[in-house]
């Protein structure tokens, strides 16, 4: 076989050959592949953590938000790919606690977000300059901010000499903590059992070692909370649900031979106990969560639900600058523009495929944020016509249907 004469044969097939509107799809400015090759050059360069030299002025630090977040006094809470990192405050990822100890060169990304060069301080003494964008995206993928700390709420409402004639005691929620000498049980840390009775909680446990519901053997009584004014059964139904996770499951032998399972033991700091009891008194419950692997409270991050019914409705969600907010909720700007550019066009307009021309899309309404932090205005705007005039998309308003300011 002449290998030469089959390579010619192939390499001369028609369907080989390439036009010159073809060839022209391979040809890249010369300035291009220089560009493409600095933004390369300058991505090649990676955060990399080192040993942090100076992390014993940082080991307090740690310790003492560890500390805090036991006893309830700071939370976890969900970041979103919005939210401003803030320079000294603490953030977890995959498990580890870090510092933003600082922010280098701070300025704006493209995308109009906080970004620059950090310092971090891990929790396992190494540091690293990840940049802020990285670090968030990274927060937001696996990880939480932790808030600061709260003021302590007055327990007042706890105690007898604060109760009034017309409040009425509904029962005692207690906390108590094993004297077995069981070894399962009594490395246990931070074993307790919560519950509830309507009289005196010392005679309640005063048959303990003989209670499988107190494990067999006799308990301390760490703290108790007096109810006034509230559903104690509902009460301690609250404090199990929060604690469902880490309920403790062990089995015990009673005195004549018989195996139970015993209930409401939980493996959870104290701390969080006390914190738990008090935002079940406030109500504010409903918007934490225990983290079970972190062994602290997490807050939920709610969004805010618009008050008008959208459905059904195109919406069109737009960020917006301050000034031009006011503007228009005080009805003294009636048209929001928007420039045509390549990476907005399928945003403002689209492709008729029957026809194959384009057109602009139809909004029903507008929903304007005022930038990017948690706590921003936002508007509903009504949408009375949409134009196009030289490159720009008009939107012509109506009625402020809604306003968040």
């Amino acid at each position: 076989m002449d290998v030469d004469k089959e390579l010619e044969n192939i390499f001369s097939d028609p369907l080989l050959e390439i036009s010159s509107e073809e060839k022209k799809l391979f040809d890249v400015p010369k300035d291009m592949m220089k560009a493409t090759r600095k933004r390369r050059e300058h991505s090649d360069y990676i955060a990399q953590r080192e040993v942090c030299k100076d992390f014993e002025q940082f080991r307090p630090l740690f310790s003492r938000v560890h500390q805090e977040l036991s006893e309830g006094r700071r939370n976890l809470i969900r970041v979103t790919k919005t939210t401003d990192l803030l320079q000294g405050h603490f953030y977890v990822i995959s498990g580890q606690m870090l510092y933003l100890e600082q922010i280098i060169d701070e300025r704006r990304s493209s995308n109009g977000l906080q970004d620059g060069r950090t310092r971090c301080i891990y929790e396992n003494g190494t540091e690293s300059d990840i940049l802020l964008q990285t670090l968030r995206k990274n927060v937001v993928g696996d990880g939480f901010a932790i808030t600061e700390t709260q003021a302590e709420t007055a327990k007042g409402f706890f105690h007898t000499d604060d109760l009034k004639e017309e409040d009425q005691i509904t029962g005692y929620i207690y906390v108590l903590q094993s004297l077995s000498d069981n070894p399962e049980i009594a490395k246990a840390k931070d074993l307790y059992k919560i519950g509830f009775t309507e009289g005196k909680v010392s005679e309640r446990i005063k048959n303990a070692v003989n209670d499988p519901t107190y494990l067999m053997a006799p308990v301390k009584i760490v703290c108790t909370y007096q109810v006034a004014n509230l559903n104690s059964h509902i009460f301690e139904t609250i404090l199990h649900q929060v604690f469902t996770q880490v309920n403790y499951a062990i089995k015990v032998t009673d005195n004549t031979g018989t195996t139970h399972s015993a209930t409401e033991w939980y493996v959870v700091p104290l701390g969080i106990i006390d914190r738990v009891v008090e935002l079940i008194v406030t109500g504010d419950i409903t918007h934490y969560t225990y983290n079970k692997e972190q062994q602290c409270l997490e807050k939920r991050v709610e969004k805010t639900k618009p008050k008008i019914d959208l459905s059904g409705l195109k919406v069109l969600t737009l960020n917006i600058k301050k000034e031009f907010f006011d503007l228009i909720i005080n009805g003294k700007k009636t048209e929001e523009y928007r420039q045509l550019k390549q990476t907005t066009l399928n945003k403002y307009t689209y492709i008729d495929p029957t026809d194959g021309k384009r057109y602009l899309r139809r909004y029903d309404v507008l929903r304007l944020f005022v930038g990017y932090h948690k706590d921003r205005e936002s508007a509903i705007v009504e949408v009375l016509d949409t134009t196009y005039d030289n490159g720009v998309v008009v939107y012509h308003l109506g009625t402020v249907l809604e306003k968040n300011i």
